[in-house]
């Protein structure tokens, strides 16, 4: 690094020295600090020796002072002191020879006193012994031989120069720590007086730098600023690099849907086209006109119900479900929609738990799966299902934050078809993505299945290998509790309405409450109808013989849910029948309809709304 001029030269040489030498300094203040540390810590281990050695000098008396007065009482009392020191003493000598573990002369001294101490204890258990056998005079015969004494007065003897050479190693430890804080302080005093003249000379060449450091400071300064704007400029492409992204998603997307809403609104315009050019002739011969218009109408209609499974914002109507008697119920319909070419093999388990679900849309679910299935297997093949109670742990979710830990229904369905590659795997939940030919496919399935399940609190995963087959595995959570099951009765073509069965339709949109309007008085029902809350609540007051509300939910100043509230408020036994296109908060929340709510989501069919108006009106 270039040194700007002469005085700052000087500073910079000067600082560089002292620091070398105060760092030498402080360096040695460290050495000597630590060997002092050492030091001591050896006169603590010299105390600790020492203190062992008494330690297991107690213990070998206190066994000696029992066996005494066992010898002279013959009471068992003083046997539990006897037991309790044995027991003591291995551990006492293991800790002793532990800490003389680095000293060769004292090592072996220990090994000799764990000799006499085993020899001794053995003395003192064959006196006892023979006292308790009642041969109260060969122990004491065994005493008066003194050789228990012998060895006591060796033990005691042994531990004298063990603690001696301790206490001279301790005068020699301490005669080092006494020389090494002396050195300590010393080096202290020289630190002290050397950083004294270190300040003195960094204010000297500061004062007379100070000039030139400014100036450094200043361009400095001025780098940070041009570097922050370096940053500013790299953070705004790689903002713009991020929103491209996005846009590219979105124009996927959004493509996708153009391209299949444009074939639908082509077909559905050419058809009333026709049909207007041939009224005028006369010909009045349509209805493969009308055909195509509802056809596409109805594919238009998926299309919206699939992007809102997709978006999760479908709305959903749960319900206990037991999964293996649903996949039986299937049977015929995976049968009829795969082909004979197709082997349907299906593995329930036993005691599987129950599941809440939308029945409709899991079933949905399992049929799109099974098709893509299908698609794998031109040449045909075998399709297994199977159930299982499953168990996701903590290890797994933490690998797969979207699902959290517990207890789950798991729903398999694998393949022996032509399997997937890891980059299709990576997008087989993308919206129109498919790998199929054009025509075949809108490449919504999947991602309408794992909108389903994802808006259901579940978790879908795909495992696959190019040739070897595929499994998509949906766990949905377990229903705690006693379910509820509900019995899924036969649909029965409804009967006609009744003129007088009188209807409230609400509807902002004109050209849908016309609709609305001549629909139902198609269906037999008297209607009346109007754009907002305000006339609704008016017609609603002069009008007693209203049997119920079909309003929309977006609707503005009032929505349809707080319209309802006060219409139920006048009339309490009055019917209620909710419509929209899109479902919002007002009578869905996190996915699922209110407890109660009687739902018929845009666009219908008439049998659809028949259906459904007259299984309100027969509550």
């Amino acid at each position: 690094m270039p040194v700007p001029s002469a005085p700052l030269a000087k500073l910079y040489w000067s600082l560089l020295a002292t620091t070398a030498l105060a760092a030498a300094l402080a360096v040695a203040s460290f050495w000597l600090s630590a060997r002092n540390q050492s030091e001591n810590g050896w006169v603590r281990h010299t105390l600790e020796v020492r203190s062992q050695l008494a330690e297991v000098l107690n213990l070998v008396q206190g066994v000696e002072t029992a066996q005494r007065g066992y010898l002279l009482t013959g009471r068992d009392p003083y046997l539990a002191p006897f037991e309790s020191a044995t027991e003591q003493l291995p551990t006492a000598l293991d800790h002793a020879a532990d800490l003389v573990s680095d000293n060769p002369q004292q090592r072996q001294a220990l090994a000799q006193l764990r000799l006499l101490v085993t020899e001794k204890l053995k003395e003192l258990r064959s006196t006892i012994d023979d006292r308790r056998a009642g041969n109260t005079a060969a122990a004491l015969a065994m005493v008066e031989t003194d050789a228990g004494l012998k060895i006591m007065t060796e033990i005691r003897k042994l531990i004298g120069a063990m603690e001696a050479e301790e206490v001279r190693l301790l005068q020699v430890r301490e005669n080092s720590s006494a020389a090494s804080r002396s050195l300590l302080n010393a080096g202290v005093a020289s630190a002290f007086l050397l950083i004294c003249v270190i300040g003195a000379l960094i204010s000297y060449f500061t004062r007379r730098s100070f000039a030139e450091l400014a100036n450094a400071r200043d361009q400095l300064l001025m780098t940070n600023q041009k570097l922050r704007d370096q940053i500013s400029q790299r953070e705004e492409v790689e903002s713009a690099l991020r929103q491209a992204q996005k846009m590219e998603a979105i124009g996927q997307l959004t493509g996708g849907i153009a391209h299949d809403f444009n074939n639908m609104l082509g077909v559905i315009a050419g058809s009333l086209d026709l049909m207007r050019r041939r009224i005028r002739k006369g010909d009045f011969a349509v209805e493969r006109f009308v055909e195509a218009a509802s056809k596409a109408t109805e594919r238009a209609a998926s299309l919206t119900n699939r992007l809102l499974a997709f978006a999760r914002q479908q709305p959903l109507a749960p319900q206990p479900i037991d999964a293996n008697k649903m996949i039986a119920s299937m049977s015929d319909l995976l049968h009829s929609t795969l082909g004979e070419h197709i082997q349907i093999e299906t593995v329930t388990a036993a005691g599987l738990w129950t599941t809440s679900a939308d029945a409709h849309q899991l079933e949905s679910a399992i049929l799109n799966i099974a098709i893509n299935a299908r698609d794998a297997m031109p040449e045909g093949g075998k399709l297994t299902i199977e159930t299982g109670n499953a168990y996701l742990d903590e290890a797994y979710c933490d690998q797969h934050a979207e699902v959290k830990p517990g207890q789950f229904v798991l729903i398999a369905i694998s393949d022996n078809g032509t399997g997937m590659p890891p980059e299709v795997i990576a997008r087989a939940f993308d919206p129109f993505f498919t790998t199929k030919e054009a025509g075949k496919g809108t490449g919504l399935g999947l991602s309408q299945v794992y909108g389903f399940i994802k808006q259901s609190s579940g978790h879908i995963k795909i495992y696959s290998e190019s040739g070897a087959g595929t499994t998509v595995k949906i766990y949905l959570p377990r229903l705690v509790g006693e379910p509820k099951e509900v019995s899924r009765t036969l649909e029965m073509p409804p009967k006609a309405g009744d003129a007088g069965e009188v209807i409230l339709v609400v509807e902002d949109d004109p050209l849908m409450r016309r609709h609305a309007t001549e629909a139902l008085t198609e269906l037999g029902y008297t209607v009346l109808d109007c754009e907002g809350a305000a006339d609704a609540l008016a017609i609603l007051d002069r009008t007693p013989d209203i049997k119920m509300l079909f309003t929309d939910v977006v609707m503005p100043v009032v929505n349809g849910r707080k319209l309802a509230e006060q219409c139920l408020r006048r009339r309490p036994h009055l019917k209620v029948l909710f419509t929209t296109g899109y479902t919002p908060n007002a009578v869905v929340h996190g996915g699922v309809l209110d407890p109660g709510v009687a739902f018929l989501g845009k666009p219908f069919t008439l049998e659809q709304l028949a259906a459904k108006v007259r299984a309100i009106l027969d509550q």
